[in-house]
């Protein structure tokens, strides 16, 4: 029997749901969680994937707002850190056969402090892989202070799970001063994905750690349809810029630009869109796309996003050796475990 291991799906475990009500900055950030039970209530939780069968599995994860933007005290952010990941490891060793791991959460804010974090919960806690966001309030991820929780999840062998940031407070223009009609989200979250990747890529990480495991999120944003623009187009990278030489950047790197973008893993979490994840498949290919729904985060408010990307892939004109990698052994070789 194929299992199906739901890489990224999201939870608010209750401890930790309890203490970000009270040390929470700005509330508004977390109206809409406040009703969706799924996130923080186990019960409902289980009602609902009761729906998908004993081989559907959850490897959890926080939901945003990333921890760091959360409440601006060192101490509370390193805190809520390690009661997130402490209360996850609960979950996971209370429910194996339902959650069969979880993604560490760290005060990336605090950069001594994401190593320790990240040492602790893979090590001591088990955690199968960490979330980073595409910038950790307003600090873009090839920033130099946090090479060394890179280093250390490639030593580790402990993916990264990149997961976008950005709010309403990031105007769409310049003359104004927040994103309106929700651009911040609708497409705001997947150049958020797609630049990062970029950053990524020209900051020569894959050079320094070529056995890093990233895997980003919703399908690697809009990289697979702007296949051409990461392929032909930036085989002509610096041709347009005069006050930075970034030809010779492209000259000392060992890929094309285009082959340091396929390096990347990819989710499914495109909410159910089959042409989207055709595109991504075919960008990313069979060996390096997971099975992942973003669930809650749907109209039913849990099994919606889950039941369509099921669907989907079901759907897909593959072979079936390749939708089992996509449902389950892909997640097994990313992991280096057996589910």
């Amino acid at each position: 029997m194929t299992l199906k291991i739901d890489v990224f799906n999201h939870i608010l475990p209750k401890p930790f749901f309890e203490r970000l009500q009270q040390v929470i900055v700005n509330r508004g950030a977390i109206k809409r969680w406040l009703h969706i039970p799924f996130l923080h209530d186990l019960d409902v939780r289980f009602r609902m994937l009761e729906e998908f069968g004993d081989d559907y599995r959850q490897v959890l994860s926080l939901s945003a707002p990333p921890i760091e933007a959360i409440n601006p005290d060192r101490q509370v952010t390193i805190d809520l850190a390690r009661l997130a990941n402490d209360s996850m490891a609960g979950l996971v060793e209370r429910y194996p056969e339902r959650f069969p791991g979880f993604i560490a959460s760290l005060p990336l804010n605090h950069p001594d402090e994401n190593v320790i974090e990240l040492e602790r919960a893979a090590r001591q806690l088990g955690a199968l892989g960490v979330q980073v966001f595409s910038n950790v309030n307003g600090v873009p991820l090839d920033d130099g202070r946090f090479r060394p929780l890179f280093e250390l999840a490639a030593r580790l062998h402990c993916p990264m799970f990149l997961h976008p940031a950005r709010g309403a407070a990031m105007p769409d223009y310049p003359g104004e001063s927040k994103s309106k009609y929700e651009i911040w989200w609708t497409f705001g979250w997947p150049y958020e994905t797609s630049a990062a990747m970029q950053r990524l890529v020209f900051s020569r990480l894959f050079d320094r750690l070529p056995d890093i495991r990233i895997v980003a999120h919703h399908l690697g944003g809009m990289v697979p349809f702007f296949e051409g623009r990461v392929g032909y187009g930036l085989d002509q990278f610096g041709s347009r810029t005069a006050d930075e030489d970034y030809e010779e950047l492209r000259r000392s790197m060992g890929k094309r630009p285009y082959d340091y973008f396929k390096m990347f893993w990819a989710d499914t979490a495109v909410f159910g869109s089959r042409a989207a994840t055709e595109c991504g498949l075919q960008f990313f290919g069979p060996d390096q796309v997971l099975f992942a729904s973003d669930a809650p985060f749907d109209p039913e408010g849990g099994s919606m996003y889950i039941r369509e990307t099921i669907r989907v892939i079901d759907a897909l004109p593959i072979a079936a050796a390749d939708r089992d990698k996509i449902y389950q052994r892909n997640a097994e070789r990313l992991f280096d475990r057996t589910f």
